[in-house]
């Protein structure tokens, strides 16, 4: 089985059945300074973590005094809205004492379906890492309606896991792995160690089952694994309940493991590679070279913008020659291309008249 340690960048799922007791509504706080260690511990390794955590509806309704049956859509609403300040200063105080800065991060379906909010979610992560921060990713419950939900935490730290390209994600969940069945009326069902593909038959043992806190049931988690496997990311599903989850599973703890089909930064630039360019970006010489050594596309270097594009969307990128040298997904939309090609990263804001990013492409948003 895979070392968490290995992993260079990880995100962690957090149920809301793990963080809220069920009896009472309040907060897991032992649970909770458990999982801070294991993320310092982590963190000392060299590992780079995200949370994505539930529980904010589930700590606000308890606040509200609101049923703990199901909820129309603005009560949960106003719960998250009340339980999103409490689960982030939970997190806040049981994080510092390890000296580790925490920073939250809503979003919504809708911020990963546009290739702009797309581009700023992943700028803003990447951001924090590199800063040492520990970004704690939630549905944006109070804003969110059905149309743009995720609907659940399992299928959105799939998506934050590819979209900052994660080695592995960690499903903590109520159960310690993938069966063949529902164990809980299945006696003869059995756990999978490892599964290298997602068959049909994989699929169709898949349950619906979930807890009375959290709205994800199997078939979420398999979603969650095909995507996230798709984007070069390993994913586990493991029992979360125990002191020290992360620290128990690296140590031998019963899990399902799900092989990535490939590493994320191939599988990153296969996505990009594959889309339908909206524009061109002409460079010279010099682009060139500096593109092939690995570094980002600067304005400096472009002499010509063709098409009509905006901010997030695939250009093709083309040497002096008219010669495809690959794509990328822009920082600037045509427009504000042709404005800025050919000048200093320094003079960008005179130009435009108001700050923008140094790279046109950064390389990282680039498939050559």
């Amino acid at each position: 089985m895979a070392a968490l340690t290995d992993a260079r960048r990880l995100v962690v799922k957090i149920g809301s059945a793990l963080l809220v007791d069920r009896a009472t509504g309040a907060l897991r706080a032992a649970w909770l300074q458990s999982l801070a260690a294991d993320v310092a511990w982590l963190a000392g390794q060299g590992t780079s973590i995200i949370l994505v955590s539930s529980g904010s509806i589930a700590l606000g309704r308890g606040v509200l005094g609101l049923p703990r049956t199901d909820l129309a859509l603005e009560q949960s609403q106003a719960a998250a809205a009340v339980g999103q300040i409490r689960l982030a200063r939970a997190y806040e105080e049981a994080l510092a004492p390890h000296g580790i800065t925490t920073a939250q991060v809503l979003v919504t379906l809708e911020d990963s379906a546009d290739r702009r909010r797309y581009l700023n979610t992943r700028a803003t992560l990447e951001t924090l890492l590199s800063l040492s921060a520990v970004p704690i990713v939630n549905e944006n419950d109070t804003i969110a309606t059905d149309e743009i939900r995720y609907g659940d935490n399992d299928r959105l730290a799939a998506q934050v896991a590819v979209t900052v390209g994660a080695d592995q994600l960690i499903l903590l969940s109520d159960v310690d792995g993938f069966y063949t069945g529902n164990p809980a009326s299945d006696p003869t069902a059995s756990r999978f160690d490892r599964i290298d593909r997602i068959t049909p038959e994989i699929e169709a043992m898949a349950g619906d089952a979930g807890s009375g806190l959290s709205k994800g049931g199997m078939k979420t988690k398999l979603m969650a694994a095909k995507m996230a496997t798709a984007g070069g990311c390993a994913m586990a599903i493991t029992e979360g309940s125990p002191l020290n989850p992360l620290k128990t599973l690296n140590d031998g703890a019963a899990a399902t493991w799900f092989s990535a089909q490939m590493d994320p930064h191939t599988a990153r630039k296969r996505w990009i590679g594959a889309m339908k360019p909206r524009g061109r970006i002409t460079v010279d010489a010099g682009a060139v070279r500096a593109l092939q050594s690995g570094k980002s596309l600067l304005p400096a270097g472009v002499v010509q913008v063709s098409g009509d594009f905006g901010r997030g969307d695939p250009v093709e990128i083309a040497g002096p020659e008219a010669h495809k040298l690959g794509q990328g997904l822009t920082r600037y939309t045509a427009a504000e291309a042709r404005a800025i090609q050919g000048c200093r990263s320094g003079d960008i804001e005179a130009r435009l008249g108001y700050p923008g990013r140094a790279a046109l492409i950064h390389r990282d948003d680039m498939a050559l």
